[in-house]
Parts: structure tokens; C-alpha cells; sequence
């Protein structure tokens, strides 16, 4: 018998570590873990529209390695006849309040019935932080007068309510929690490495991770210092700092090791140390490199360049945001005034709860 836990549900639009934590710490709570992700349809109805599309939603979610199955266009307001249908005893969601187009609590049901767990919400990051910053890099080429777009936004109209209260402070605790399943290589596994800045981890780079792990059966992925990647692929990146790189990198189903501040180019005592049998690189990578950063993997003649299939990549996600620069502006800034109410109310909650006990 298995415990089966359907909660989790949301939109998880731009896949990011606190997704990944919310997801972790739920499986923690049963031996089975069920999400629903919510269709495109849904999304644009309850929140705006969606960055990415269902599909490529549904794809990062089942790469997270705590996810146990994925169901496809979930209700946005969990009922109980869904969580039956699932055979889910009961669903988990972060200690915010998340409303519907109409206002309504979207757990309201569950909770009633006693069918609802709660997580923390993880602090220093969320999709309407990285919205912002994805929104800035488009200052001020991209604003051809203040009448066409409004005044210039600052990064503080871009962060989450809920998870502004602190930057994101790396701690070993976090990489220990979030590196659950690292293992050392068995003696007969063919190791694969893989290097680079690992940006918004995103549907292409996730078909980039399970393509190379097929070539051999042990993934190390080499992530590179803010700096290097600042340095090849331009002054606007990276959009993610280092830390946030490796926690979301960590919670791939498909890496089995991470290499913080990887050398740059790549170096034979790496090779050596890690006992490394292939370096691959994918046709679709990212950045101009004056230099090649995988000579010596060339040299010894264990370097592979692998189609994934999928050509997307980081500034195509940064394109679809500042086409739509308007759009995501004004998605923001109501998401933004939306959670500062849930917030207020949450406040109020919490003092008439205090008064009542004190009574």
C-alpha cells in the first residue's frame, strides 16, 4: 500500500527551485506523489497568461525528481472529486492563500473536508521575480517613449510579495536536502559530463539533460560561475544567480551529480578526477565562445555533440516576454496587488484567530 499524495497542483509556470522545494517537501509527506499541472485555458482565465505552454509545463514538472506522476489539465479549484479520482488522500500547497478569477479560495473545499496539508513557501524567489528580471533586460531599448509604455519599472515592482522578505540565502542544509539521491558511480557506469550556465532551466535544456544521460548511465553536470557566463553570453546574463542554478539543477530526475563553479575551459583534472568516459554538448548551445571550452575532451577523443531534439533556449524565453512586454507588465503588477490583498487577509486571519483564543 502506498500513500498517495495529489497535491502540488498550480500552473508551475517557469519551472524554478521553489517549485522544485514545494515538491520535495510534499513527497516527503507520502510515499507517492501526484501533481496536477493547469492547461493553458485555466492559467489565462485564473492568473493571465502563461509563459510557457501546457506542454512544455507538464514536461518540467515530470522532470523534478520527486514527482511521482503528473495529471494534464487539472481543475484550478482541487475537489474532492478529484483527489477520489486519484486516489489521493489528501493535496499540499504552500502557506499562502491562492484565489480564483472569483475570488474564492481554490482550496476552500478540501480544507473543509480535512483533505489539505501545507508547506512552506520558499522565500527569495518565485515566477513573477523572474518575469521582472526577464522584463528589465529589455530596459530601455525595447520602451520607445514613456506615453507608449508607462514610467520605467524598477526589479522592486517584480518581486512576489509573499517571498520578497529575503534574498535567497544558500545554506547546506538546502543543497542537502535538495541533492537527496546523489550517489558516487558504480564501478562498471559509463560517466557523462555536461557544462554550462544551466539558465532558467527550461524544456530545451531538460531534453538536452535526458538526451545526454543516455549516452552512458552517470550524469555530472559542470555549472558554470556567474562570471563566465556573464563573459560569453553578454552582459544581461545570467538571469539566475549560481546558487539558484544548482538548486534547480539538483532537482533533475536526470542528474546524478553537480560541479559548482565549474573550471571554464574544461581542464584534464576534471576529467581525470571524475574519471569522465564521454563530454557531450548539444548542437543547440547557447552563447559565443571565443575559445573552445572542451579542446582537452576533444583532444582525448571523447567528445560528443548530441541533437535533443528540442532547440529552445534561454532568449527564446526572454524573446516571448519582451514581445509581450505589456502583457507581462500589467500580469505583474496585478498579480502583485492580488498578493499583497491575500496578504492583508492573511493578517486579518491570523489576529481574529489570536482573539478569539484569547477569549
Amino acid at each position: 500500500y502506498q500513500r498517495r499524495v495529489r497535491g502540488c497542483d498550480g500552473c508551475y509556470d517557469i519551472m524554478h527551485f521553489g517549485h522544485a522545494n514545494q515538491l520535495r517537501q510534499a513527497k516527503a509527506m507520502g510515499e507517492y506523489l501526484i501533481v496536477g499541472v493547469h492547461s493553458d485555458q485555466e492559467v489565462e482565465e485564473n492568473k493571465g497568461p502563461p509563459v510557457f505552454t501546457e506542454q512544455e509545463r507538464y514536461k518540467m514538472v515530470r522532470s523534478v525528481k520527486w514527482v511521482d506522476e503528473v495529471v494534464e489539465a487539472s481543475p484550478y479549484t482541487t475537489t474532492l472529486e478529484t483527489l477520489d479520482k486519484h486516489d489521493a488522500e489528501f493535496c499540499v500547497h504552500g502557506d499562502d492563500i491562492t484565489l480564483s478569477a472569483d475570488g474564492q479560495d481554490t482550496y476552500h473545499i478540501v480544507k473543509a473536508a480535512g483533505r489539505y496539508r501545507e508547506c512552506k513557501r520558499t522565500q527569495g524567489v518565485s515566477t513573477t521575480d523572474l518575469v521582472g528580471r526577464m522584463l528589465l533586460m529589455c530596459r530601455p531599448n525595447n520602451v520607445s517613449s514613456s506615453s507608449d509604455q508607462g514610467h520605467l519599472p524598477s526589479q522592486d515592482e517584480f518581486v512576489s510579495p509573499y517571498t520578497k522578505t529575503c534574498n535567497l540565502l544558500q545554506t547546506n542544509q538546502k543543497i542537502t536536502q535538495f541533492s537527496a539521491g546523489v550517489r558516487d558511480p558504480k564501478p562498471d557506469e559509463k560517466i557523462v559530463y555536461v557544462a554550462g550556465a544551466f539558465d532558467m532551466l527550461h524544456p530545451g535544456l531538460v531534453d538536452f539533460l535526458e538526451a545526454a544521460k543516455q549516452e552512458g548511465s552517470y550524469l555530472i553536470v559542470g555549472l558554470y560561475e556567474d562570471s563566465v557566463v556573464n563573459q560569453y553570453k553578454g552582459s544581461s546574463y545570467p538571469i539566475q544567480i549560481l546558487q539558484e542554478r544548482v538548486l534547480s539543477v539538483l532537482a533533475n530526475k536526470h542528474v546524478n551529480e553537480v560541479v559548482i563553479g565549474a573550471p571554464y575551459p574544461l581542464t584534464a583534472e576534471v576529467l581525470d578526477h571524475f574519471k569522465i568516459d564521454v563530454v557531450v554538448r548539444g548542437i543547440y548551445h547557447e552563447g559565443d565562445h571565443s575559445t573552445d571550452p572542451f579542446a582537452v575532451a576533444r583532444q582525448r577523443g571523447i567528445f560528443r555533440e548530441i541533437d535533443s531534439g528540442n532547440s529552445l533556449k534561454t532568449e527564446d524565453i526572454v524573446m516571448r516576454i519582451i514581445r509581450n512586454r505589456k502583457v507581462f507588465l500589467a500580469r505583474n503588477r496585478k498579480k502583485q496587488e492580488k498578493e499583497l490583498n491575500n496578504l492583508k487577509m492573511m493578517e486579518e486571519m491570523k489576529r481574529s484567530g489570536s482573539s478569539s483564543s484569547s477569549n
